[in-house]
């Protein structure tokens, strides 16, 4: 037996120690990714059209979460500008919505060198 080794005990593969560091060092930011996804869930972004006629709210999961229309707005002649201001508030309550997402979770995965995150 080599020395320092202890009968039925095998030496540990080269590089074991790093795997398993690297192992947990992965689950830790997966946890850390879990927390801060549950708090862009929570989070809100409210987006305009038409000069605030139209606002809609976007919660971080990406749901709409209300429609303010304002009565002005409402012409029963002219339905298609109030469906088109309702897709511009919505698109880019959205629009912004991904942004947050996307720059929370930049900062968590920065220096990582892991592309698409």
């Amino acid at each position: 037996m080599g020395r320092g080794m202890k009968a039925g005990k095998k030496p540990k593969a080269p590089g074991m120690g790093n795997m398993q560091k690297q192992m947990q060092q992965m689950q830790a930011m997966q946890r850390k990714m879990d927390a801060l996804q549950a708090e862009i869930d929570e989070m809100e972004t409210t987006a305009t059209s038409g000069g605030g006629a139209v606002s809609v709210v976007v919660s971080g999961k990406k749901e709409i979460k209300d429609i303010q229309i304002k009565p002005e707005v409402v012409d029963p002649d002219d339905v298609e500008m109030l469906q088109d201001l309702i897709l511009v508030a919505a698109n880019e309550a959205l629009r912004q919505m991904e942004e947050i997402s996307q720059n929370e979770m930049s900062k968590l995965t920065a220096g990582l060198g892991i592309p698409g995150l």
